[in-house]
């Protein structure tokens, strides 16, 4: 069973678990955070916590859907204590859908693109002996809590941005404990939604590309990953699937462990602030961009894998201009 966060019939916060067509509700816990320290405090595994917490209660999981009560996961009551950040080229295919993004920066045709090193350093030092530390990835911030939208909510495109493309990844989906030890609860499928055009024009625009909002969810599994994920990213327009497209995911089809990538994002001292939430973002090799799409405001990006459950679905909405240059004052 997979675990969700949603609003109740009466607005409330509530932590559930999937079981077909409906959501157990849980007692005690209004966050998936809260069963999570509960979970710590007695030392058992997550879903263990969960199972012990389930009520006479469930909602309809279909009404939930329709209704927009979803939210993501996991999430902090205060955004700013939860921190979104990624790692890129650790997708088997990845380099060569982002090395067409820089081909202008392409030498002579024998030459390696700086993408295409990282991604062979990926390779070869991606996946060490347990308990070793391998090669570290191209990492990248993508924003605090407040970044972070609900499934069955609008993805906006800044009116700055260029682009608004859909990226399907797997995301993990972590608590700092007590001691300043990174938890992991689990994971979910995400859309980690960027601004590949801005990345195009030069690959050191990266960071300004990731700066957009994201989703998760709808679901979590709880402790491991499966290995081997296949899934399947669409893009719809008016009711209709302009675009679709199968992705792999997992360890199977990455040139990293994950707990490589885990290391590399934990091992600064300042991600491991007792009570924070981290959602990290594990990369992927299939974008609609790479086939020539352009979204249009309106589109719906769906995101679907069958271990995790329901699709993610969200719609991409064009925003108007909200800040000018020179718009910071002096005192």
């Amino acid at each position: 069973m997979n675990i969700v966060q949603i609003l109740d019939s009466k607005g409330k916060r509530r932590v559930g678990l999937v079981r077909a067509d409906k959501i157990i509700l849980l007692k005690k816990v209004a966050l998936t955070t809260d069963l999570a320290r509960l979970a710590l405090k007695d030392s058992v595994k997550l879903l263990s916590a969960a199972k012990s917490l389930t009520t006479g209660s469930s909602e309809n999981y279909a009404a939930v859907l329709k209704e927009s009560r979803l939210l993501p996961p996991v999430d902090h009551e205060d955004p700013a204590h939860c921190m979104i950040a990624g790692t890129g080229l650790t997708h088997l295919g990845s380099a060569s859908a982002r090395d067409s993004m820089h081909a202008k920066l392409e030498g002579k045709a024998d030459d390696l693109t700086d993408s295409l090193k990282m991604f062979k350093m990926g390779l070869e030092g991606g996946k060490p002996a347990k308990g070793q530390a391998g090669v570290q990835p191209e990492w990248f911030y993508k924003g605090d809590g407040s970044w972070l939208v609900a499934p069955g909510a609008a993805l906006p495109k800044p009116s700055f941005a260029l682009d608004g493309g859909e990226e399907p990844e797997l995301a993990g989906l972590y608590m700092i404990d007590g001691k300043g030890n990174p938890v992991r609860l689990g994971f979910a499928l995400g859309n980690e939604y960027s601004d590949h055009i801005t990345e195009r024009q030069n690959y050191l625009f990266l960071a300004h590309s990731k700066l957009r909002h994201c989703a998760i969810g709808p679901e979590m599994i709880a402790g491991a990953a499966p290995n081997n994920i296949s899934g399947m990213s669409r893009i719809n327009r008016k009711g209709k699937t302009i675009w679709e497209k199968p992705f792999l995911t997992g360890e199977a089809n990455m040139s990293h462990t994950l707990a490589n990538l885990e290391y590399h994002h934990f091992k600064y001292a300042g991600f491991r602030r007792p009570g924070d939430v981290h959602i990290h973002f594990f990369g992927t090799a299939t974008l609609s961009i790479a086939d020539g799409i352009v979204t249009e405001d309106g589109d719906e990006f769906e995101i679907s894998a069958p271990a995790f459950g329901a699709a993610l679905r969200n719609r991409l909405k064009f925003l108007k201009p909200d800040y000018k240059p020179g718009g910071v004052k002096s005192l």
